[in-house]
């Protein structure tokens, strides 16, 4: 079976748990072929991966959202639009219930030539002009044309880009990734599967409401656009995995039908962790405290850094390791660097990426602060070394630390997003109680080695990928 995974700002640039995911699926199925078909940000990254592929990885596509160029001369071409395509177009940027049908349809044939040269089009500023008298005329037009242009136009580069022949489609997210698989099973005739990890019209909505960039009344434009991207998606699915109950309900709410969806929860394999190394000789009371974790803004170092700060004085033997890469954004992990210096903490260690399996035995307690996640990874590589979590409500974190398919108890402390003295009260009542720790621990095992593991996970995605080819064939 050749599959093609369509990635979005992961695969295989970005470690990670949504990256680690799919190299965990492609390294355990060599009876298949993979096709990845990554949509990166920044063309600087293009071969620059940070895992080694798989043998059964038959073929990479990468496209770069910044990869255009501007051709001055090509302004004003006009496409000869049918009033139905033209309709389609405008209710993708301004309607909550766009035509995809008709655009699935535009998408996969060869009227519209280059992205770039379409958002030059008169076609592309009539419809514009339209959507700016009728709904936003106090707003200047010149701003209007340039929002828009740049909202649509890393669809529009996505798809233009050849999409491969394959067997079977699987998107690992919404948005660009899960318009591209629509298009994969509307060009081809083939099945389409969709994972979402985390929601991301909730992770875009909220990126949307921060960024300066936006200006405020173009804010609800942005958010509906992505909106209608994840409503493609959820529509033209075969299949639509989560990983766990809650995610579940907010797809169903946002329009997917409950009939297409399936739980598939992570796993990680036990016998990975068994022969790590063990915690060895320290000074007189010291204590790891330890994050796996990338320096971005999303996963909230900051507040990790503040409620260390606390610990520290409470705990002066404690020590702090942040393990994972610093130079996914260098301005947010200098901000870092310079929270550490005016809160004057001592004992913070930046690893960079390293074998956290060389890392992670060694931890007293593990600490998790992102302000938004899916099902992380880590906790249950946490959890299968017998390692206490103190992690933000986030995702599916409650759900794995506290137990929501069993009354076993709990394995970590759940504390509020961006709460940093909670954060903090968590860590010393675990780093100050052993026993808690040990009983913590024994409970995380358990619960991982009951629901959580990767051979039930990988049989399930075997099974699902047999499942939608053999439906295909007898159709």
């Amino acid at each position: 079976m050749k599959i093609c995974i369509i990635a979005e700002g992961s695969y295989p640039y970005v470690t990670g748990g949504v990256s680690s995911w799919i190299q965990t699926i492609i390294t355990n199925m060599p009876e298949h072929q993979f096709i990845i078909y990554s949509i990166g940000a920044e063309k600087k990254a293009k071969g620059n991966y940070k895992y080694q592929l798989p043998a059964n990885v038959i073929q990479v596509e990468e496209v770069f959202l910044d990869d255009f160029a501007e051709e001055e001369d090509k302004w004003g071409r006009t496409y000869k639009l049918t009033n139905e395509e033209r309709k389609a177009l405008k209710s993708l940027i301004d309607s909550n219930q766009p035509d995809w049908e008709t655009l699935l349809s535009m998408f996969s044939g060869n009227k519209i030539d280059s992205a770039i040269n379409f958002l030059k089009s008169r076609d592309f500023f009539d419809i514009v002009h339209e959507i700016c008298l009728e709904k936003y005329d106090q707003v200047p037009f010149t701003d209007m044309f340039w929002s828009i242009r740049s909202m649509v136009l890393p669809l529009f580069l996505c798809i233009k880009h050849p999409l491969p022949q394959a067997d079977l489609y699987h998107s690992v997210s919404t948005g660009y990734a899960g318009v591209l698989g629509s298009l994969g099973k509307y060009m081809n005739r083939k099945p389409f599967v969709l994972t979402e990890h985390g929601i991301y019209t909730r992770e875009r909505e909220e990126e949307i409401i921060k960024a300066q960039w936006v200006k405020g009344y173009f804010k609800d434009l942005w958010i509906q656009y992505f909106y209608n991207l994840s409503n493609c998606a959820y529509k033209h699915a075969d299949k639509v995995v989560t990983l766990f109950q809650k995610n579940k309900e907010i797809q169903i709410e946002l329009g997917c039908s409950p009939n297409k969806i399936v739980i598939i929860p992570n796993g990680v394999n036990r016998e990975d962790y068994i022969d790590l190394p063990k915690r060895g000789y320290r000074n007189r009371g010291e204590l790891y405290i330890g994050a796996i974790v990338r320096v971005v803004p999303i996963k909230d170092i900051k507040t990790m850094l503040q409620s260390f700060a606390i610990v520290k004085q409470e705990l002066p033997n404690a020590k702090f390791f942040i393990m994972g890469p610093t130079d996914e954004d260098e301005e947010y992990y200098n901000e870092c660097i310079q929270l550490i210096e005016s809160l004057q903490i001592e004992d913070v260690f930046f690893t960079g990426e390293v074998n956290v399996k060389e890392y992670i035995n060694l931890m007293d307690v593990l600490v998790l602060s992102s302000i938004s996640e899916g099902q992380p990874l880590v906790l249950l590589e946490g959890m299968v070394c017998g390692i206490p979590f103190v992690a933000t409500d986030v995702g599916n974190c409650k759900g794995i630390l506290l137990g929501e398919l069993d009354d076993l108890g709990e394995a970590g402390i759940v504390v509020p997003v961006m709460q940093y003295t909670e954060m903090a009260r968590a860590i010393i009542q675990l780093c100050q109680d052993e026993q808690k720790r040990q009983l913590m621990g024994e409970i995380g095992k358990r619960r991982v080695g009951l629901f959580y593991t990767k051979r039930s996970f990988i049989k399930r995605y075997q099974k699902l990928y047999e499942e939608m080819v053999k439906s295909v064939w007898q159709e």
